[in-house]
């Protein structure tokens, strides 16, 4: 596996604990990071950004946020699933694009 790749991994899963503590923290709740996750897809799937891009580039760029908001729904108390289990799970809740139908 490429180490950029790797590193990514790290990555996502350090925000992803960050966020858990955020919400026992009660910084933010599991709410606000549901909402600023979402801004952050609609801004990534909008027709300014995605307009040529390919279905698989469109999932390559969205793949992160949706990882992110998977891990989100876990409950803070409870140990959060490996960054395997959240892409597979990433990838069975998937939707198609309109292109793609």
């Amino acid at each position: 596996m490429n180490v950029a790749n790797l590193q990514l991994e790290g990555l996502l899963m350090a925000v992803a604990a960050i966020n858990h503590v955020l919400v026992r923290k009660g910084v933010l709740t599991v709410e606000e990071i549901d909402i600023a996750l979402r801004k952050a897809e609609a801004v990534e799937t909008g027709e300014d950004r995605s307009e040529g891009m390919s279905a698989s580039s469109r999932d390559a760029v969205n793949f992160p946020i949706r990882l992110l908001e998977l891990a989100n729904q876990c409950q803070p108390e409870v140990d959060m699933p490996s960054f395997s289990k959240l892409a597979r799970m990433v990838g069975q809740m998937k939707e198609p694009y309109n292109d793609q139908m």
